[in-house]
């Protein structure tokens, strides 16, 4: 059993160390480069496909080194393996934390039972009727209450249950069969829904409710909203008839359920033999690869599912096999650290040069902000440093032509990854010339240029003179981390999504705190539901109100049409 009590950073003689090595610490990429010829190849590592270039990041060895006796000090290794072991690290919750355990593959030894559970038999038998409902859909089986086949999926859910599916999808599209789509609801903003439906055929489409529960507000009103679309398109097309059995027979053929609450499921009208389960040591954002990923299984295909499982294990297996001083995830995770902790960065950049991940950093969002968002440790005492940084980012090159400049020449230090693969997904070429290779030119220029920049000589050798100089030079040191694959498949997506789960979990363990609730995300779905009768009319409800939140709903009742 790993300790209960979370060791305290600072208290360490790592955090020792690293104090010293920052008091005397001057970054010098250009010199660093220029004086160690083997610089690159020591701080390159391979994990899995992905190649990960770290030279360009502001540390020496000795910093590198002090950072993996951090690891140790904090027991990096210990907790992970308590992960894996199914403990109940979430504290808060007492739950396992067992994403992991969504793609271990079958018959791995030894088998993995938690809590009485043989966990490796409850995700083989989910996985196996996932497949089996998706060749359904696939191969024209399933058909809507008309007898027409499925064209397009629509996906209902909110958070994991849509950052993760939307994301991959988007990734992954060249891998859809044809004749197959997705969408994806997720806001309860009705404009989401109504636009996302509005061109749709009734009859050739199917609905997915991905909420555990099946009460989480937004899904359920949007399946709700979704099925009185069903029923109304249906009626009026003349396909189903004005009555309860009926719309009830229309739902069936309509509606599946990602969902373990089977009588709630049941009193919407989905058969609850389609309906797919997982477990509450899955957290939200960590739940792609579990029945969540219902949508990507039928369109995409269970083998390319059965990939993209396959690349997150992958990487699992390198975090627990390798040293910490060869362990990508950890390196990563403990840059950040320096980063954040002593170097004072607040934000990390993710800028995919692949236009098919540009749901990527949207879905890092949740993963490393809802995680490590904390400011208490796990056993409820307050952090003794800062914690979480605010993940962003666009692809390339649009991003070039909006926020660059803050990363290049502003005041504020901004750790980048940047990420890109060599076999594009549609290689195109302009004037006989490959657009794909000028693309990673700019890759490649903008992580030489933040990390070398370019000094007022070289700007003055050039002919420019006075204020201008200043303008134009570039302080260089802004550190990035290159990650190229060979193309983006279904394993290679799965492992950039592993990297970065386990990137969460190193900072999460170095910090203390429970990467794997999210109490913060409760309070307002409380006040939520508290406020909507003042909205809607109850005068009491809006007197118990703030001053400044009675007003605004008095200025939305005034103007409401």
């Amino acid at each position: 059993m790993t300790s209960t009590t979370p060791v305290d950073p600072t208290s360490t003689p790592a955090w020792a160390e690293l104090t010293a090595l920052h008091g005397s610490f001057t970054p010098d990429l250009r010199g660093w480069f220029d004086g160690d010829p083997g610089r690159v190849e020591r701080l390159t590592h391979a994990l899995g496909d992905l190649h990960v270039d770290l030279s360009k990041n502001l540390v020496t060895d000795e910093v590198l080194a002090s950072l993996v006796h951090l690891a140790q000090d904090t027991g990096v290794a210990e907790r992970y393996a308590a992960m894996l072991a199914g403990e109940h690290i979430n504290t808060t919750e007492d739950r396992a934390v067992l994403h992991t355990a969504l793609r271990r593959p079958a018959g791995q030894a030894p088998s993995l039972e938690v809590d009485g559970q043989d966990v490796d038999a409850d995700v083989a038998e989910v996985l196996g009727r996932i497949d089996a409902f998706a060749e359904r859909v696939r191969s024209g089986d399933w058909v809507g209450v008309t007898g027409k086949r499925v064209e397009t999926v629509v996906n209902i859910g909110i958070g994991g249950s849509d950052l993760g599916p939307v994301m991959v999808y988007e990734a992954l599209k060249p891998y859809v069969q044809e004749g197959l789509s997705a969408r994806f609801v997720s806001n309860i903003d009705p404009t989401d829904l109504a636009q996302k439906v509005a061109d749709l055929d009734p009859e050739t489409t199917l609905f997915i409710v991905a909420s555990k529960t099946f009460t989480t507000l937004e899904t359920l009103t949007n399946a709700r909203l979704a099925r009185d679309w069903l029923w109304e398109r249906l009626a009026a097309a003349g396909a189903i008839g004005d009555d309860d059995a009926a719309r009830t027979d229309a739902v069936a053929h309509h509606f599946v359920a990602v969902s373990t609450a089977l009588e709630k499921v049941a009193d919407f009208g989905i058969d609850t033999a389609n309906a797919f389960g997982f477990w509450d040591w899955v957290g939200g954002r960590y739940s792609v690869d579990s029945a969540i990923g219902l949508s990507l299984a039928i369109t995409l295909g269970p083998d390319a599912f059965r990939e993209l499982l396959a690349g997150f294990h992958t990487v699992d297996e390198h975090v627990r096999t390798q040293p910490l001083e060869r362990n990508v995830p950890v390196l990563m995770g403990l840059l950040n650290v320096w980063y954040v902790n002593f170097l004072g960065a607040q934000t990390h950049a993710v800028l995919p040069y692949a236009q098919q991940l540009h749901r990527f950093p949207a879905y890092l969002q949740q993963l490393t902000m809802e995680s490590n968002g904390k400011s208490v440790r796990w056993d409820g005492s307050p952090v003794a440093t800062d914690t979480g940084e605010v993940f962003w980012g666009e692809p390339g090159t649009n991003g070039q032509h909006a926020f660059y400049q803050l990363i290049h020449q502003g005041t504020r230090l901004i750790p980048a990854d940047f990420i890109a693969v060599a076999n594009p997904a549609y290689p195109l070429a302009d004037g006989g010339r490959d657009v794909h290779a000028l693309f990673l030119a700019n890759f490649l220029a903008q992580t030489k240029a933040l990390a070398f920049g370019k000094t007022a000589a070289e700007v003055e050798a050039e002919g420019t003179t006075g204020a201008l100089v200043a303008a134009r030079t570039f302080a260089g040191n802004r550190p990035t981390t290159s990650i190229v694959a060979p193309a983006l498949t279904p394993a290679v997506l799965g492992q950039l999504v592993a990297l970065y789960e386990h990137i969460t979990f190193v900072q999460g363990v170095v910090w203390g705190i429970n990467s794997f609730d999210q109490w913060g995300v409760e309070l307002g779905k409380q006040l939520a539901l508290q406020i909507a009768p003042a909205i809607e009319g109850d005068d009491d409800a809006l007197a118990a109100q703030d001053a400044s939140t009675r007003a605004l709903i008095e200025y939305y009742r005034a103007h409401r049409g």
